[in-house]
């Protein structure tokens, strides 16, 4: 249930951040001349096709290449997977804290730029841009979390994202008439923090696979055991392991682990930052 629950969260987040940018281009057309719009839109829906048979590529090449690789090469390619999208999460999260607010500026200021040079690849470049990166984040996220979780139905995962999207459509709806009563901006950080949570739990995975692969040591043996409380071999606390690394029985290289990772994160989320003229 736990990374199935993952794949709708992660696809659900990624979509959102797809559409209110289609959503950003579509608007700005509508404001346009009814010939300069159609033809935009011609520009708009092709940008969309192209990200996502971009993502889709990424994705059937990550899997061609796992499929060649043996027992041990495999599980470090997933490893590898893990740490990646881990770094991609904290990678969004920080970038839209920066971009966020002017995000909206920013296109239609590149839109505008493009509409004066009579340049309508412009909006094919933007709408594919920002379609193939929500989409590529999301397959190395999917790839990460399922590795993760060493178990990739592939029947129950197209099911969990199509779930996820239409979660996305919804939420986007509801937000675009709704924006009074949950802004953006605290949707952003509250998805954020659950972001970040995953990354955290990617990360303790990508080391508990590294001490099983030698690469990394055992500092020590397990420091307690809170199995009789919560076990993360359970449903519920299986879940919880799977969205924010829980452990039952940690040992000094788990906690050590997640203390780095939770101080960067303090470090880089609220270090004080220089404003230069």
């Amino acid at each position: 249930m736990g990374q199935y629950g993952n794949v709708v969260f992660i696809v659900w987040r990624e979509s959102i951040e797809a559409l209110l940018v289609i959503g950003i281009l579509q608007a700005w057309l509508g404001q346009q001349g009814s010939d300069a719009a159609s033809r935009g839109r011609v520009y708009l829906w092709a940008g969309v096709a192209t990200g996502l048979v971009a993502a889709a590529l990424l994705g059937a090449a990550m899997i061609f290449f796992g499929d060649q690789l043996d027992d041990d090469r495999q599980q470090m390619f997933q490893t590898l997977l893990m740490v990646l999208a881990a770094g991609l999460i904290v990678q969004m999260v920080l970038w839209m804290r920066r971009h966020g607010r002017t995000l909206k500026r920013d296109l239609e200021t590149a839109l505008q730029r493009a509409a004066d040079n009579a340049n309508w690849w412009g909006v094919f470049t933007l709408a594919a841009v920002a379609v193939a990166r929500e989409g590529c984040e999301t397959v190395v996220f999917l790839a990460g979390t399922l590795s993760a979780a060493r178990n990739g139905a592939l029947a129950a995962t197209s099911l969990a994202a199509a779930a996820g999207f239409g979660l996305a459509v919804a939420t986007y709806g509801l937000l675009q008439v709704g924006s009074k009563i949950l802004s953006w901006r605290l949707f952003f950080r509250v998805t954020e923090i659950l972001l970040l949570l995953l990354a955290g739990a990617l990360l303790l995975t990508a080391a508990d696979n590294l001490v099983a692969l030698g690469l990394l040591p055992r500092l020590s043996g397990r420091l307690w055991d809170a199995s009789g409380l919560l076990s993360d071999g359970g449903a519920l606390g299986g879940l919880l392991s799977s969205l924010t690394g829980w452990r039952a029985r940690p040992d000094l290289t788990e906690i050590f682990v997640f203390l780095a990772y939770w101080g960067a994160m303090a470090w880089l989320l609220f270090r004080p930052t220089t404003h230069t003229r």
